[in-house]
């Protein structure tokens, strides 16, 4: 019987229904609705209104997936936005009362061993010690592994969806306004420095939907041919210098246009950008690697392993 795994993210509610194989899993969909859950409270620890009415207008829609499997086997996951508003166990009684099911609100050290297990189910990390970022709307989650096994893991409170709560950020955004993000971030990530020199990880693997976007727009932008429903590609540094710049400085209006953007994407894209090229200058890195498995994957390959 197929199982469904639902990830209620800061900006977006993600779904993945699989069956378990002789592999481990088999994909049966993989699906997302925009939310937004952090907008207007995730800054004041408060989910508003509004959101939680996007939410359950969100799960209604990923409930007529679930039916149309016939999944009867609902596993779902709330992260940064549900765990730190103060009515965030309130939002998942209301969704437990409206849908029958109940949600686990996972602390940031249990996603991002959650993210690390889905990472590792879709790339090979050789012999190579890897730094793993999941890029969220409320925080970003720190992996520093290698095949053997997670050396460190932290969540911090950088999301993107605080980061233009926070920030003044132009259309399109100003050299002062980066130099001003770039700052914090320098700031806020001591802890993340200081573990990158102990265990001295040479590529970054990027997860979740800022890199699922880069790559969507590398594979439209430079006609790449990738193995269809491939779940990693490597993002070359020329690559990503190209995006990296086109991003900065387009508009709104310029990156609803941009094949292989979506347009949940559009606002925190840029942001996005700028922690990435940050992460992987600051921490000496020589790779990008995409993957599009994450929390929701890892969610299914510990079931698989149950």
């Amino acid at each position: 019987m197929p199982v469904a795994i639902l990830d209620f993210g800061t900006n977006t509610f993600n779904l993945l229904i699989a069956e378990k194989s002789d592999n481990g899993f088999r994909v049966l969909y993989d699906g997302k609705q925009g939310v937004k859950l952090g907008r207007g409270g995730i800054n004041k620890r408060s989910i508003t209104e509004d959101a939680m009415e996007r939410g359950f207008s969100a799960i209604e829609k990923h409930m007529e997936t679930i039916r149309k499997f016939g999944v009867t086997e609902i596993y779902a996951y709330g992260t940064s936005a549900m765990r730190n508003a103060e009515n965030g166990v309130e939002f998942s009684e209301k969704i437990f009362d409206k849908f029958g099911f109940r949600t686990n609100i996972i602390s940031g050290e249990e996603e991002a061993a959650l993210i690390y297990e889905g990472i590792k189910a879709s790339v090979d990390f050789g012999s190579d010690t890897v730094l793993i970022l999941d890029i969220g709307g409320g925080s970003n989650e720190f992996i520093i592994c290698d095949n053997s096994g997670i050396r460190w893991k932290h969540s911090f409170e950088l999301g993107m969806a605080r980061i233009i709560e926070k920030f003044t950020i132009s259309d399109p955004i100003t050299e002062a306004e980066k130099n001003s993000i770039e700052s914090y971030f320098n700031d806020e990530l001591s802890l993340l420095f200081e573990a990158v020199r102990k265990y001295g990880p040479t590529q970054l693997v990027g997860a979740s939907g800022s890199f699922d976007t880069l790559a969507a727009m590398a594979k439209h932008r430079f006609d790449l041919d990738l193995e269809y429903n491939a779940s990693s590609m490597e993002l070359t540094l020329a690559v990503f210098r190209e995006l990296y710049e086109l991003l900065l400085t387009s508009t709104t209006e310029e990156r609803l246009k941009m094949p292989g953007m979506e347009p949940v994407r559009v606002e925190m894209i840029v942001p996005a950008a700028i922690f990435i090229n940050f992460v992987y200058n600051s921490c000496g890195l020589h790779g990008i690697k995409q993957s599009g498995y994450a929390l929701k994957e890892g969610a299914m390959s510990r079931l698989v392993k149950k």
